[in-house]
Parts: C-alpha cells; structure tokens; sequence
C-alpha cells in the first residue's frame, strides 16, 4: 500500500463510487478526473480518493471537492476538463453544486432535494436490515 506525501496538497476530492453512481458512469468520471489531473500536472496539489456510497444516490454521480466543501451532482467524465479547471481558476460548476459548506452546515442550492432526515429510528430501522 503507497503512503502519498500530501503536503503540497490543495484539494482533495472524493468521487463517490457507490452502485447507484457506479451504475451511472462513475469509473469513467473517476478516469477522466485523474486523466485531466496528470495531463496538467496537478498531481502533487490535487489529490482524489474513489468513495462508497456518500448518501447522495438521486445525485449520482457525486463528487465532493474540500478544503471548501462543495458536493457536486449529476457529474460526466465529460464535466472533468472544466471541474480541474474550475478548482484552479476558482470558477465553480455553479449548476452542478447540489451543497456548499457555509461554516456551520451544509446547505442545499436550489432545485436540490432535501432527502430524509437522518434521526436515530431511520438509522437503527436500517442498521437492523443490514
């Protein structure tokens, strides 16, 4: 297993890879991010890790980028030249943020669907199905 030296690193994305994501294109989104990740050169200040399912399945595909703590939905291998771009040049997908980190919680954008609340009786209803 490779231990990565992260101290040049700006942004970390994680690119969720559950099966509702996996099913709609989210290997071929992961490529093509770190594809147009080497192409620039921007392996040493953009670092990504594959996820598991981030709970955000109506999204699919979801792609949360930090330190700023957006989640991106609907994403394509065909949006990764203009999403590196965009965390380079600070011009954000504005269309494809579902959430935004305010500094207290996150927030939806418009036209984002809430979801259920995740209070203890979904979660222990769920967690017994497993």
């Amino acid at each position: 297993m490779a231990t990565w030296n992260l101290t040049k690193t700006e942004h970390h994305i994680l690119i969720c890879n559950g099966s509702s994501c996996k099913k709609a294109g989210a290997e071929a989104l992961t490529q093509s991010i770190r594809s147009e990740i080497a192409e620039k050169g921007l392996d040493p200040v953009i670092h990504t890790s594959r996820t598991l399912c981030n709970g955000r399945c109506h999204d699919k595909c979801v792609l949360i980028s930090y330190p700023v703590g957006r989640w991106y939905k609907e994403m394509t291998s065909a949006d990764a030249p203009r999403f590196i771009e965009g965390l380079i040049t600070g011009d954000g997908m504005e269309e494809k943020i579902s959430h935004s980190y305010n500094g207290a919680c996150f927030e939806p954008t418009a036209g984002t669907v809430l979801g259920i609340e995740k209070d203890e009786k979904i979660v222990e209803k769920v967690s017994k199905k497993l």
